[in-house]
């Protein structure tokens, strides 16, 4: 801490020199570049001044601002797919410059496999970042040929999932718990459609993904593992616009139009599963009435007031059925307002005040038509923001950031209600509160032609509060549930029960060793005040989040990064190997046979430990050409410590995966004809099995008789995808196109395991099998039919 102290203390008396040197800089040139076909802002075009040698790039808003001496200069604007755009200034007065760039022509030698700025992974301070272009996640094979950005992100290096149908994602050693999943700045609590299989981003409706992992800047905070910022499109501002897509499994539909003579637009995108509606005329008479859909509804207006005033807002609903009698559901719902205001040349705003409410529900009945036997449970968890942005671009080689954060959260772990024999009984829990605020500053600096640092440190304080009762523990033995103390301490409405408050330092530095070389490191300790309770091989849909308390501590991670950064072949290849080692304390874990599902007294079955997560990532991308791609080798350890637990040594955690190999590749073959490909291979993750078995009363049961925890691998993981696009030749409507596209999920019929599990022999009770359980055990063809207009 005294390090980062000191270091934040040397970027103030940096920026205090700058703007002594910058004195005279009286002049700014500022504006926003946009897509010319769409009007939508462009996030990090690189604006180059050639002959001061200096440049910037835009924000997520496509904005951006440089202050230079009096003069004449050149400003070049460049990003990869799109022509460059070289445009003089004399600067006598500031000025405002908005300029649209326009795709590059699509001949086969200019194919990109991603639209950002030149050089972005060498001259960046950014490390730990992966972003993946929506083109790029398009062609992509995906399962049952649905563009997913989960399942896109999973190729990427230190990102792994624990099987097929689990949820989520796991990133350098944290659970699916410890990503903060953003649509346009809403927490996304589930991410996952159909358990895990499709994500809830329509592809039609994404502007941007980009994924944190390491050196997370001082603007986020609330998760310790990964930030990953899906934003929206804001409509196209030129033209109206419908695509969609009709595929196997569901179809889709969105539609952009312009209003307001172009100051605003608008977007509505929709998407519903049908596999119910299919299935129905081939099942029985007792599946008759089971349900299994998904769908959603995302939408976004923006409206530009005038040069300085840009209002967004955006909602986000989906939803998840499954199941007949006995069945469940959850869903997502966000709603996003934002202010964009330019307070000057210099200092840009956004404001961001969001709602984010994430249910599930499990029902079940019998004798449904007078109620006699019926069991209702449902479960939320709502969080509201205000969240104020500040940027001021002090002088070219200094960005200042700085802003703040207001969260309340409002937990239902439980409202449900039994019904047997017609007596009912209401076995809800009471609702938890809590709130949680963050200040914070960063300066992103360059300190010379090679040398660039981003420092930043943040302070978040969080308040359990009332009303509820607090119950003390009793510890009876190490590793065992623990058993609460009566009576209960009572707290009123908004009295605090526990707070926390916690310092966040962030830091990154980048050493150019040439233009085409970097090396980078980067530190970062993150804090967060809310847990997901999951006892399961893999988190589901009903697991429980809850807040921080007394006796639940909040979640720290302290990271170090160090990596390697390498351009060849003017941008046509990139490479890079980054290091990290990752702390972890008051980790959550659990008694044998916890009851996490409302029960009053949770507390008491959870235990608490530390973790480590180290590792290194090898990556090569080819961004140019015929054959576009990448390959990615994580080769990595993820582990815990937990009194009571293994012997009170270090154990792998569930997800720990040592190895983890993905190639992509993407073969442009003609102008309407494109092939493409991705391998998957993975060590097979942790589980528990059994030591020795002992014979009791005709049975054998498998015993753990030395305590280990997760002492075994199942099987190693692989799996080869196949996908070819053929875009149509005429014109859809005379003015739209459409392409079909073939894909193949699976295509060496690998029965890949999601667990193996010991259980006895049906025919025989006195002997033990292995269980190998696999989620999808065959290849799946798909045909998916895409239209534009």
């Amino acid at each position: 801490m005294k390090i980062i102290l000191r270091l934040l203390i040397l970027g103030v008396v940096g920026l205090m020199s700058s703007a002594e040197v910058y004195a005279q800089a009286k002049f700014t040139v500022s504006g926003y570049a946009k897509d010319r076909s769409n009007g939508e802002g462009l996030i990090g075009v690189s604006v180059y001044v050639r002959e001061a040698n200096t440049g910037v790039v835009t924000n997520p808003y496509g904005f951006y601002s440089i202050t230079l001496p009096e003069g004449s200069y050149t400003l070049v604007f460049s990003y990869i797919g799109y022509e460059k755009s070289t445009n003089s200034v004399s600067l006598n007065s500031d000025q405002k410059l908005d300029i649209e760039l326009a795709e590059e022509g699509r001949q086969l030698q200019e194919v990109v496999v991603s639209t950002r700025k030149e050089d972005e992974n060498v001259r960046s301070i950014e490390m730990s970042v992966n972003k993946v272009d929506i083109k790029t996640i398009r062609k992509i094979p995906a399962l049952l040929g649905e563009v997913d950005v989960i399942r896109s992100i999973q190729l990427l290096p230190g990102v792994t999932t624990v099987g097929e149908g689990a949820s989520g994602f796991n990133v350098r050693g944290g659970d699916v718990s410890q990503n903060l999943v953003l649509l346009d700045e809403a927490p996304v609590y589930n991410s996952s459609h159909l358990f895990g299989f499709f994500s809830v981003f329509n592809p039609d409706a994404v502007k941007d993904v980009k994924l944190i992992k390491g050196g997370i800047p001082a603007q986020y905070g609330g998760r310790i593992s990964s930030i990953l910022d899906v934003r929206m499109k804001e409509g196209n501002t030129k033209k109206r616009e419908i695509n969609g897509g009709i595929g196997s499994i569901f179809s889709r539909l969105t539609y952009e139009q312009p209003f307001a003579e172009g100051d605003g637009s608008f977007i509505v995108a929709a998407r519903r599963s049908y596999i119910d509606v299919l299935a129905k005329p081939f099942l029985n008479k007792d599946l008759r009435n089971s349900r299994f859909s998904f769908y959603d509804l995302t939408a976004k207006v923006n409206y530009r007031l005038n040069d300085k005033n840009t209002f967004f807002a955006s909602g986000y609903f989906g939803r998840d059925v499954f199941g007949a009698d006995f069945g469940f559901g959850w869903g997502n719902g966000t709603a996003t307002a934002r202010w964009n205001h330019i307070f000057s040349n210099k200092l840009f705003l956004n404001l961001t005040a969001y709602y984010s409410n994430y249910d599930y529900s499990l029902e079940s009945s019998r004798n449904d038509d007078d109620a006699q036997d019926k069991f209702e449970w449902n479960s939320k968890i709502i969080s509201s923001s205000v969240k104020p942005d500040f940027t001021y671009y002090l002088t070219p080689n200094n960005q200042l950031s700085f802003g703040g954060q207001y969260i309340y959260y409002d937990t239902r772990p439980g409202s449900a209600v039994a019904i047997s024999s017609g007596e009912r009984r209401d076995i809800s829990l009471e609702s938890r509160y809590g709130d949680e605020s963050a200040l914070y500053i960063a300066n992103e600096q360059k300190v010379s032609e090679r040398i660039s640092l981003q420092y930043g440190l943040r302070y978040s304080f969080y308040r359990n509060l009332g009303p509820g009762t607090v119950f003390d523990y009793q510890e009876v033995q190490k590793g065992e549930r623990q058993v609460p103390q009566f009576p209960g301490t009572d707290y009123e409405d908004g009295e605090t029960i526990a707070s926390y408050g916690n310092w966040e330092p962030r830091f990154a530095m980048n050493l150019g060793l040439n233009s085409r070389t970097s090396l980078k490191a980067s530190y970062n300790r993150t804090t967060q005040y809310l847990h997901l309770l999951s006892n399961t091989a893999a988190s589901s849909p009903l697991d429980v989040w809850t807040l921080s308390t007394a006796r639940i501590k909040p979640e720290i991670a302290d990271q170090v990064a160090l990596g390697w950064f390498q351009n060849f072949r003017d941008n046509t290849y990139e490479a890079s190997v980054e290091v990290y080692y990752k702390s972890l304390q008051n980790q959550i874990d659990y008694v044998r046979n916890s009851d996490l599902l409302l029960n009053q007294f949770v507390e008491g079955d959870l235990l608490f430990g530390k973790g480590r997560a180290f590792g290194a990532e090898f990556y090569v991308k080819k961004n140019k050409g015929r054959l576009t791609g990448w390959l990615s080798y994580t080769l990595a350890r993820t582990e815990r410590l937990v009194e009571g637990v293994n012997n009170d040594g270090w154990f792998p955690a569930r997800f720990d995966k040592p190895h983890n190999f993905t190639a992509v590749g993407i073969y442009n073959l003609t102008e309407r004809f494109t092939l493409s490909s991705n391998f998957t291979f993975a060590s097979g993750t942790p589980a528990t099995f059994p030591t020795n078995r002992f014979e009791w009363n005709g049975w054998a049961l498998p015993h753990n008789v030395y305590n280990a925890r997760n002492n075994n691998r199942i099987p190693a993981y692989h799996r080869l995808d196949l996908a070819a696009t053929l875009k149509a030749r005429k014109k859809l409507f005379k003015t739209g196109e459409s392409e079909w596209v073939f894909s193949v999920y699976n295509a060496y019929n690998r029965r890949n395991p999601y667990s193996v599990y010991v259980q006895q022999n049906e025919n025989n009770p006195l002997l033990t099998e292995a269980i190998r359980f696999s989620v999808i055990g065959s290849f799946i063809p798909a045909i998916t039919y895409n239209f534009k207009f």
